[in-house]
């Protein structure tokens, strides 16, 4: 804000009151939270369109495609992008396998740009090997970071398990912030980090800027539960997490992702968005 300008203290109050309100309501008025549709794959395979239109329904602000969609005709992209305008929810990013950054980028590029995508993220690498196999995978993602940007695309990297679980004392993860493009999203999915044994707000405050979203997937160290809790119900300490992402972090959207619970799909989607909106009231 420019010094100069000044607010009177009942429109200070009002927009006080209603950024309150919305707050209330579960609407960050901020940070937009949707759903990574991994979460309801089986109802997204038997009916694309409804699924979309559910989802947004519960409240879901946006939704991220995960890799089946790279099959798409620009036809078929139209159409989905039709649904979300329709229904008013956003896509903000795609998950992507390595082909989306190799000899499929191309048609990648042009379906993200259909449906009004951001960032094109890549969800799993495939095999790699050491900390030298992290360093040539850096490469390939800056190589796709400079293809995406004259499309107003940016890249983004998902991190598993894996890239936390160091080896010869060094997390991947690591090697991939440091030899990577700053621009480069680092899409943090806190649930694999946790169970990997790495901190989560620690990992946000050393990378400022860099963590544009979060899969706000949840983890329990009890036997048999694992990604099965839902949000909220783990080890995951989400308001420190949400303060760092917000003060530092550079978030710019969330992600709720669900890998299985006692529910079935779309009650899952939704408990989850509930139990979201009452931790952020």
């Amino acid at each position: 804000m420019n010094p100069n300008d000044s607010v009177s203290r009942r429109s200070f109050l009002a927009v006080t009151a209603a950024s309150a309100a919305l707050a209330v309501s579960g609407d960050n008025v901020s940070i937009p939270v949707g759903l990574e549709l991994f979460s309801v794959r089986d109802e997204l395979k038997k009916d694309p369109q409804g699924t979309v239109r559910a989802v947004a329904k519960m409240g879901y602000q946006g939704v991220e495609f995960f890799a089946p969609y790279l099959a798409w005709t620009p036809d078929e992209a139209r159409q989905m992008r039709a649904v979300l305008d329709s229904a008013g929810i956003n896509c903000w990013s795609t998950h992507n396998g390595m082909e989306s950054f190799g000899d499929k980028l191309p048609h990648a590029i042009e379906l993200n740009q259909i449906i009004g995508s951001r960032f094109v993220v890549l969800a799993h690498p495939g095999e790699v090997n050491g900390l030298d196999g992290y360093r040539r995978l850096a490469d390939r993602l800056n190589e796709a970071t400079q293809k995406l940007k004259p499309a107003g695309l940016r890249a983004g990297y998902h991190n598993h398990q894996a890239e936390f679980t160091p080896i010869d004392g060094t997390r991947p993860m690591e090697v991939l912030a440091a030899h990577t493009d700053q621009s480069l999203m680092l899409q943090l999915d806190v649930g694999t980090c946790v169970e990997a044994g790495s901190d989560p707000v620690a990992w946000v405050d050393a990378n400022p800027g860099r963590i544009k979203s979060m899969h706000l997937k949840e983890w329990s160290h009890v036997p048999g539960r694992g990604y099965k809790v839902l949000f909220n119900e783990g080890d995951v300490q989400w308001k420190k997490l949400f303060e760092a992402a917000e003060s530092t972090g550079g978030v710019e959207y969330y992600l709720i992702e669900q890998e299985g619970s006692d529910y079935p799909e779309l009650e899952t989607a939704q408990r989850c968005l509930d139990a979201y909106r009452k931790l952020r009231a």
